[in-house]
């Protein structure tokens, strides 16, 4: 347990797309207005182009540069057990989630200059710098946007690697040089899975992202409520979304790094004390 613990901070990029929605009811997930299916014998459109086809399948580009701020509560299932998280992001400053296992909370916060954990079970009770490897991967989630918006701006860059009948794969490396493949449905332009590395116990694992549940928010972005991660077969966690609310107003000073709480001194003793 305390390895799966331990790399609850490996979350993908993608899940911090979860965080724009809407505290709105249920809904049934909406499709994009004008699919477009593959085919072996249609030529197949280019990785910008399903890039921009996604973007309107979620609701375009003005929905979502509308979304400055957002602060969200759901739930994992980890090996049977439940831990209750938030996580709260301000667009291009800090991403900051935090998740209650069995009465101790473990914190990741990225922010545009850096990283940092909390992490008790993996013996770091007081809040530490990420590595290196660590803050390049998932530094991404402080953009509300998702892995495809404004992806050229970022430095990162995407290419077609696969299609067939029901789905395309686009490659997207970032300009650090980490790579995912995102696979996206044919017929409605959204993110199905996406997969790429992250690191346990010091080895690569592949790990894959699944999304489904998209439903609509109030500000006419779609999202999925559901979130399944896979690393490498070793184990699994599933994400369900509780409530989002979007445009509040968040501190920036959130995301800084607390510093170490002081060490208990013991009580002076006054001298000749005890004789």
């Amino acid at each position: 347990m305390k390895n799966v613990i331990r790399n609850l901070t490996v979350l993908s990029v993608f899940c911090g797309a979860l965080a724009l929605s809407a505290q709105a009811p249920a809904t049934q997930p909406a499709q994009s207005s004008t699919p477009t299916p593959a085919t072996d014998t249609a030529p197949a459109p280019t990785a910008e182009e399903i890039a921009a086809k996604y973007l309107e399948a979620v609701g375009g580009k003005d929905a979502i540069s509308k979304v400055k701020s957002m602060s969200m509560e759901m739930s994992m299932q980890v090996m049977g057990s439940e831990a209750p998280s938030t996580a709260v992001v301000l667009d291009g400053v800090g991403y900051k989630m935090q998740t209650d296992f069995n009465g101790t909370q473990i914190v990741q916060c990225y922010t545009d200059k850096g990283g940092w954990t909390v992490n008790p079970m993996a013996g770091a009770a007081d809040p530490a710098p990420m590595d290196d490897d660590q803050y390049k991967a998932g530094k991404e989630q402080i953009y509300v946007g998702g892995p495809l918006y404004d992806y050229a701006a970022h430095g990162d860059k995407i290419e077609l690697v696969g299609k067939d009948a029901d789905t395309y794969k686009l490659k997207l490396t970032s300009k650090d040089k980490v790579e995912s493949v995102i696979v996206i449905d044919a017929t409605t332009y959204l993110i199905k899975s996406v997969t790429g590395k992250a690191k346990m116990q010091g080895q690569d694992v592949e790990t894959t992202t699944t999304l489904s549940e998209y439903r609509k928010t109030d500000a006419g972005y779609l999202i999925p409520y559901r979130v399944g991660i896979d690393f490498g077969g070793q184990f699994s966690l599933s994400v369900t979304v509780k409530k989002v609310e979007l445009n509040k107003t968040i501190d920036p000073a959130v995301f800084e790094m607390p510093k170490p709480a002081a060490p208990a001194t013991a009580p002076a003793v006054a001298p000749g004390a005890g004789r």
